[in-house]
């Protein structure tokens, strides 16, 4: 099992980090633009093995995608993060052509690999992937609903002082501050509706708290997280490269499910040995649909500013 992940940067990093640990995979490769700084970053990762007990080897290298070749699995993380004040939708022309060009360099050295979407803004960019690759699109796979789910479950820890695995969460539609939809209906504690433990004004709260988790981060770290993202990515990677068939809401293209097509937006998916192996409908209330359908209509918007 070999695993591209372009960019080096701290959610690159990250990410190549947590799958070296989980030491499930043979190679990790690193690609970045900037001399020498993914082969550091891969040096540093790689005396960190003995240390954590892995023996997945991590090599890195300044813009050869020869060394790519046959990856099963590929992740994109380059692009420019995010400033304070900056929505994920501003970085979409800088982020267009760098995803368009890092996506086109991969499938030419690993013609049937999977691709991970995290540059943002992450579902126009799986979107233009899909759009410009060929790719099936079982093989093309946006990261945010993980990241926001795992954000989110965070935070209704937090208001039910209770431990985080006794939480369970999900959000679905467009990873904007805007466009995710939290499903604190369906949110539990031990299989117990997290309704039973909490008022409908700290449920808003918490749904607040988790629209705004990246912007919050980003004003106090002063650019974007990198440790829930590259966890949130690695845990996709696994469930590809182990055949786990575990369910995650992802950034998928849908075609007539939940009444939307030609879009790619958070939905529930099955990951497995071919990528997204099922989108899983589950039944909406009339009120998560409108929500919906309005996430729908902003990444619809951001779509549009993309010259295909």
């Amino acid at each position: 099992m070999k695993v591209t992940v372009v960019g080096a940067g701290a959610v690159g990093a990250s990410c190549a980090e947590y799958i070296a640990i989980k030491d499930f995979a043979s190679e990790v490769v690193i690609l970045d633009i900037k001399e020498g700084f993914a082969e550091g970053k891969a040096m540093d990762l790689m005396q960190t093995a003995s240390l954590n007990g892995f023996d997945t080897k991590i090599t890195g290298t300044t813009g050869d995608y020869s060394k790519t070749a046959d990856s099963d699995i590929a992740v994109i993380t380059s692009g420019i993060p995010r400033k304070p004040g900056m929505t994920r939708e501003e970085l979409i022309g800088i982020n267009a052509g760098i995803v368009k060009d890092v996506s086109s360099n991969l499938i030419k050295h690993s013609p049937n690999v999977t691709i991970i979407v995290v540059s943002n803004p992450m579902d126009t960019m799986t979107y233009l992937v899909h759009k410009t690759t060929g790719l099936p699109k079982n093989r093309i796979i946006g990261m945010g609903g993980a990241l926001d789910s795992a954000r989110f479950k965070y935070r209704l820890a937090e208001a039910l002082e209770a431990p985080i695995s006794d939480v369970d969460g999900m959000v679905i539609g467009g990873h904007s501050d805007t466009g995710m939809l939290p499903l604190t209906r369906l949110a539990t504690r031990n299989s117990v509706p997290v309704t039973e433990f909490l008022s409908e004004n700290r449920l808003e709260q918490v749904k607040e708290d988790t629209k705004v988790g990246g912007a919050t981060l980003t004003k106090l770290l002063g650019t974007s997280a990198w440790y829930a993202p590259g966890a949130a990515v690695s845990g996709l990677v696994q469930a590809i490269a182990c055949d786990q068939k575990k369910m995650f809401p992802c950034s998928t293209l849908l075609d007539g499910e939940y009444g939307l097509s030609d879009i790619c937006i958070g939905a529930p998916v099955i990951l497995g040995k071919d990528g997204i192996e099922k989108i899983v409908e589950i039944e909406l209330s009339d009120a998560e649909k409108a929500k919906l359908q309005e996430s729908a209509e902003g990444v619809r918007k951001t779509n549009g500013l993309l010259e295909l």
